[in-house]
């Protein structure tokens, strides 16, 4: 048996069996490595991806921010508005009453400027008919 194990042939064998699993080894080995090398490049993009996230979330949050502040002011604007609207209708209620004074002051007007075209028709007929007007009427004035 000793002459077996020392034989050519039994060393060659063994030694061609030992080549092809270390070359097994290896192949499997570099397929890990290059599973690795894969992996790390989605890392690196996935990285690369979550920078680019993280910054669109700060400008998201600066956008929401500045959006939050026009609504504050906006409300404020609104609020201005209100209280204008407020005062616009209470001028026009005094409004309303001055036109309907304004009504009655015309109508009053009318009434006098009726009385002094009377008038002045009765000083037209005093003047241009002195003798007429003094003793046409019982009383003149």
């Amino acid at each position: 048996m000793y002459r077996r194990v020392n034989s050519g042939r039994f060393i060659g064998l063994t030694t061609l069996l030992i080549v092809i699993v270390m070359a097994m080894f290896t192949w499997v080995m570099y397929g890990m490595a290059q599973q690795v090398f894969t992996m790390t490049d989605i890392m690196q993009d996935l990285n690369e991806s979550i920078k680019t996230m993280v910054g669109t979330q700060v400008s998201m949050a600066k956008d929401m921010h500045e959006m939050n502040l026009n609504m504050v002011t906006m409300n404020g604007s609104v609020t201005e508005m209100n209280t204008s609207i407020g005062g616009m209708g209470q001028d026009i209620g005094t409004m309303s009453t001055t036109v309907s004074n304004l009504s009655g002051a015309m109508n009053n007007m009318a009434t006098n400027m009726n009385r002094m075209t009377y008038d002045i028709g009765q000083t037209t007929y005093a003047l241009s008919n002195p003798m007429s007007y003094m003793w046409g009427n019982a009383f003149p004035f």
